[in-house]
């Protein structure tokens, strides 16, 4: 993909963020439209995606690539859990507070905004790399995720928070939906929608185990379509055009939808108060600009494919998710550093993946 294609394509996005910044400005889109539409985005459109890529009939990639990206895939995440515990440390993060740097380190936006970006300006095969790091992400975020979260932790009901979710814990976009309602920070009004990632669902039945509702969580309809689409590709099963082209048509209001409520994310947010944390900053350099990079060259080096690297370059560079927010709101605790971060990785992240991808693209592919 040339660069000028690239550009194009972000143009694009950028035009639909500002009519989403458009439409929230002019209360279009409300706290609860922003809600319902990413509840759209997560639980319809982004799996109809998923699978449209897959079917589109574009794929070159071969078992052995569906193989590679399984690999990689863990590679990637190990390498994120070990940054989890580096980056806090380079940035002198205060003790108590260093777990919320290591969840924005490994969980980022890798489904509500990596998805359809890597379907807009990446080669046809990167999908099948986004498709299996997001089938990564739910399996460690609600084992790992909440574990490092929530160790220890005092609740707000005088309970001790163990790693998994209990069986009162509401629907985790529920509470962002309460704090819009009744005028909450704005800072965490902007984490509602576009930061989600699989992230709207059900609370579990009253008698279910922590276990069993860490289970419900992981199979969100995301990553039960991601997986289907893994074996949709490896079997290279065909639907009935009947199936295939509902499946494109749902995918196609992706991108339309997801960068319109990014832009209803900025103008939600105190994006002026949080752009004053400088620590978030470093965090934006470290994580968003030099794990990507130093991702590029260590790939090119070891003779990876020009598209796994692109795919895993752009993984590593979209911004912080609100999965970690919901989760430690949930438990009681203090939400600024968090959704600090989503508002400003979100709106710098426009400019980032711009210039990687476009640089990076142009290296490798031209």
């Amino acid at each position: 993909m040339s660069l000028s294609v690239i550009l194009q394509q972000m143009g694009v996005i950028c035009i639909l963020v500002a009519i989403g910044f458009a439409l929230q400005k002019k209360n279009v889109i409300d706290a609860l439209t922003s809600k319902k539409l990413s509840a759209i985005v997560v639980d319809v459109c982004n799996p109809a995606l998923i699978m449209a890529s897959i079917l589109s009939g574009n794929l070159t990639a071969t078992h052995a690539d569906l193989l590679t990206a399984i690999a990689l895939g863990a590679a990637f995440y190990a390498l994120l859990i070990l940054l989890g515990f580096i980056i806090p440390w380079i940035l002198r993060v205060e003790p108590d507070k260093r777990r919320f740097y290591h969840l924005m380190t490994v969980y980022t936006n890798t489904g509500f905004l990596g998805i359809p970006v890597a379907k807009a300006i990446l080669p046809a095969n990167a999908i099948l790399y986004v498709i299996v790091i997001n089938v990564f992400y739910s399996l460690l975020f609600y084992t790992h995720g909440v574990t490092v979260l929530g160790r220890g932790k005092i609740t707000a009901g005088g309970q001790i928070a163990h790693g998994f979710p209990t069986s009162d814990q509401t629907a985790s976009d529920s509470a962002l939906a309460k704090q819009a309602t009744h005028g909450s920070s704005k800072a965490k009004q902007s984490t509602s929608g576009p930061a989600a990632h699989n992230s709207v669902h059900n609370s579990a039945p009253s008698g279910l185990s922590g276990f069993g509702h860490a289970l419900k969580r992981i199979l969100s309809p995301g990553t039960i379509m991601a997986v289907l689409s893994l074996v949709v590709f490896w079997y290279n099963v065909t639907l009935p055009p009947i199936l295939a082209n509902t499946i494109e048509y749902v995918g196609n209001a992706t991108v339309f939808l997801s960068m319109t409520l990014l832009g209803v994310s900025i103008a939600r947010s105190n994006l002026m108060t949080s752009v004053k944390d400088i620590r978030i900053w470093g965090y934006v350099f470290l994580r968003m600009l030099l794990v990507p990079v130093g991702i590029v060259f260590v790939m090119h080096a070891l003779k990876f494919d020009p598209v796994a690297t692109l795919a895993m370059c752009l993984m590593a560079a979209v911004p912080v998710g609100n999965l970690p927010m919901i989760q430690a709101e949930k438990i009681g605790e203090d939400t600024t550093i968090l959704s600090s971060a989503i508002a400003v990785t979100t709106a710098v992240s426009i400019g980032t993946i711009t210039i990687l991808t476009s640089i990076f693209s142009g290296w490798l592919l031209g």
